[in-house]
């Protein structure tokens, strides 16, 4: 049977409750498997294994239970190992690593940071920024909409330079807030998004991280920021397992 992986503990860790459910339907049960000086809270994998929102949320209910008993490091959603065996002896092989990360992130939580540009208030600013924009604007207006060729210009001259200014505030973004934390995580690009980042922030700093977003929101308020945390700190546990022995489910 394929073993799950949900995170990683100290060896004296306290043990998740007997009647913990995992992910599958019904819930398998959490159990943890032990290498050296570090556990593994597991349970047995379903067959096909994919992230739909129940499993995704017990993935994530088994974190935040052991996550109050001390330091986890989490392990993505559909991390597997062919069986406990194998898991023990990664525990063990990759025990330096995996005792480093716990002490890096006891303590500590991720936010996830994802920014899009409010589309009206967007255009408002880069008009204001650019006079030529302005000019061919009132010129086009002037003459009933101008032609096809000046819309067609304007039009481009507008994309890009909202693109520009995305570009700008990502990198803006990021600036203000990672004063507030310990760490930053620069996710991949995703349609929609024009920054997608997270943070690592100690646990009795939240406070102030999430009064640096509000702050980042009055002063640009083209810009739409939306905040999920706190988060077990995922972004932060690479590099993980050896390739050979663990997996993700869907690759």
């Amino acid at each position: 049977m394929t073993t799950y992986i949900y995170g990683i503990v100290r060896r004296s860790h306290p043990n998740p409750p007997t009647d913990m459910g995992g992910i599958g339907d019904p819930a398998r049960p959490v159990r943890i498997v032990t290498g050296g000086e570090l556990s593994a809270l597991v349970s047995d994998a379903p067959e096909n294994l994919r992230p739909k929102r129940n499993d995704l949320l017990a993935h994530q209910n088994v974190l935040s239970e052991a996550g109050a008993a001390g330091p986890v490091l989490p392990m993505r959603f559909g991390s597997t190992a062919p069986d406990d065996k194998t898991v023990a002896a990664v525990l063990e092989e990759r025990a330096e690593h995996y005792v480093e990360r716990l002490e890096a992130l006891e303590g500590k939580v991720e936010y996830n940071v994802k920014a899009s540009h409010d589309e009206e208030a967007v255009l408002h600013r880069v008009m204001g920024e650019n006079p030529e924009i302005r000019t061919l604007t009132e010129a086009n207006r002037q003459a009933a909409g101008g032609t096809y060729e000046q819309r067609l210009r304007l039009g481009e001259m507008v994309v890009q330079a909202v693109q520009a200014r995305e570009a700008a505030d990502a990198v803006e973004i990021q600036q203000e807030l990672e004063g507030a934390a310990d760490a930053v995580s620069v996710g991949p690009q995703s349609t929609g998004w024009l920054a997608n980042i997270s943070f690592l922030v100690a646990r009795d700093e939240t406070e102030e991280f999430l009064a640096s977003v509000d702050k980042l929101r009055g002063d640009h308020p083209h810009l739409d920021l939306r905040v999920n945390g706190p988060l077990p700190p995922y972004s932060f546990v690479e590099p993980g397992p050896a390739p050979h022995a663990a997996q993700t489910a869907g690759h």
